[in-house]
């Protein structure tokens, strides 16, 4: 989460734009993300720079050429307003569409981004702002994006807020990716997803990308991402671009209208968070989605979707409103019943209700699955999540130092950091879902569930229609013990009045 200077330093950029001429929320955002952009590339070519003059070999893949020097954010930033405002509208947006190449998913939805800041005051004010933004570290990107879309009074109501980055590595590292994997989002909004599953493969498989194919097909068809908002698109393309994906599948697809049929069991895994607040006509919806389910709600078409979409074998994460979990209408059992008894149900992940906050304050759940076509459902794990690391307040405020963090913490944590970040102890017992957590109690804060007793509760999907409470037996003196000393008090209390009265007396 950002700091309260960074939040100012924002606010005063947001006024910036207003007072400049642009009313246009999303317009302020798509500006703001460009020239984020345009100073990030610049940092990007400074490191490879930097590992060139280290191995004494050439600039890797460089971003910028002599040619195209001078419209680095470190050159034309030291140059008079004016001139910089010639630069940065004549020259860098020109080359800012085709830098992926003239044929890359990149350029197809950057062909529409326009330079739209009128003054070059406005531009010298957004320039010197955004010089003091820490773009390098961590997810700062995603997190100023964030806060920025959290201005927009329609955030959260069309699905268009952020999922939070420890709940998407989570996601990610329950899932292990594969360099052989295709990997999609059918909601993909900034590419969160797709950019940590990047990031994994990156990290855990890095010698296996050394491999002239494998790269190729990490660049070019590892990654799906679909929206139907153009803004999505474009920054969803550059935070693939900004993470070294070249040629990442991102494209304008209304999922849930159009069919399916050219992606039908096209991809191996799925991670997504899809917005789930929602109804559509039937008119408006894919007729082989509806042959699925049928049903009006978008959490439940979003998983007929999921479904087409894997192949046999492919594997699911994605989270859902707990409505999908115990929903008794027949279209919320007839999908239920479905993941159980046609493909393989893994695991419920009950995440906490102030996850999405101050956005939504929706309680959540994250599903794990495995298309199979022919069951395989056994025993179905189940983890209830009371703690994220973060306050699930609207401030949603850390409760633990940086390095205690996220699923991965760079230190192990004790049991009273276990209270506030359980994360890591999900990944842990994930990993033993199919030997020592088969024992465990349901009392504990996980367990698995037989198919026979998911079968037995209509295939309900609830943590807590499972979960056991032990109830503590307590001892209770008999009411006529208490009645006696309560007289015996009393008493007593008599007594010493009248003595006192008699003193007054």
């Amino acid at each position: 989460m950002i700091t309260g200077e960074l939040r100012s330093k924002i606010d005063r950029l947001w006024d910036a734009f207003w007072s400049g001429g642009i009313s246009n929320p999303l317009e302020v955002i798509e500006q703001i993300t460009y020239l984020m952009f345009i100073k990030r590339l610049d940092g990007i070519q400074t490191s490879k720079e930097r590992k060139a003059n280290l191995t004494g070999k050439p600039i890797e893949n460089p971003i910028y050429t002599a040619d195209t020097r001078h419209l680095r954010w470190s050159v034309f930033t030291e140059t008079q307003p004016d001139h910089m405002y010639e630069i940065v509208d004549d020259e860098v947006f020109p080359w800012l569409r085709e830098l992926g190449g003239k044929e890359s998913t990149y350029s197809h939805h950057m062909k529409d981004a326009r330079f739209t800041i009128p003054t070059p005051n406005l531009l010298t004010k957004a320039v010197d702002i955004l010089a003091e933004l820490p773009l390098e570290q961590g997810d700062v990107k995603g997190d100023l994006y964030e806060y920025m879309l959290s201005k927009i009074a329609t955030a959260g109501q069309n699905g268009q807020f952020r999922t939070p980055r420890h709940i998407i590595q989570l996601m990610v590292e329950m899932m292990n990716p594969s360099p052989g994997d295709e990997i999609c989002d059918p909601a993909c909004g900034t590419a969160g997803f797709l950019v940590a599953a990047a990031e994994y493969v990156q990290r855990e498989h890095s010698e296996a990308l050394l491999e002239r194919n494998q790269q190729r097909h990490f660049h070019n068809s590892m990654f799906h991402g679909f929206d139907f908002d153009s803004t999505m698109l474009r920054i969803a393309s550059m935070n693939m671009l900004l993470h070294e994906v070249d040629q990442p599948d991102i494209r304008y697809r209304d999922s849930l209208a159009q069919n399916v049929a050219d992606e039908t069991e096209r991809y191996s895994l799925i991670l997504a968070n899809p917005p789930f607040a929602g109804k559509l006509d039937y008119e408006t919806t894919a007729e082989d989605l509806l042959r699925i389910v049928k049903t009006k709600k978008t959490e439940l078409l979003f998983l007929a979707l999921f479904l087409r979409l894997l192949k046999p074998g492919g594997r699911a994460a994605v989270i859902v409103p707990d409505g999908v979990l115990f929903g008794s209408t027949r279209a919320h059992v007839g999908l239920r019943k479905m993941l159980v008894e046609n493909h393989k149900l893994d695991a419920i992940v009950k995440l906490p209700s102030g996850v999405f906050k101050p956005y939504a304050g929706v309680s959540t759940a994250i599903v794990f699955f495995t298309k199979t076509n022919a069951g395989g459902t056994d025993n179905v794990w189940f983890y209830d999540v009371t703690a994220d690391g973060y306050s699930l307040d609207d401030k949603r405020a850390p409760l633990l130092p940086e390095e205690k963090q996220g699923p991965r913490p760079k230190v192990a944590l004790d049991e009273a950091d276990h209270e506030k970040n359980n994360l890591p102890d999900v990944l842990a017992r994930w990993a033993r879902r199919d030997g020592s957590e088969l024992e465990r109690s349901r009392t504990a804060q996980s367990f698995t569930v037989p198919k026979a007793d998911i079968v037995a509760q209509n295939y309900d999907f609830s943590f807590n229609r499972y979960k056991e409470i032990v109830h503590e037996e307590v001892e209770h003196r008999p009411p006529l013990d208490i009645i006696a000393d309560l007289e015996s008090l009393e008493t007593e209390i008599q007594a010493g009045l009248s003595a006192l009265k008699a003193a007054l007396g």
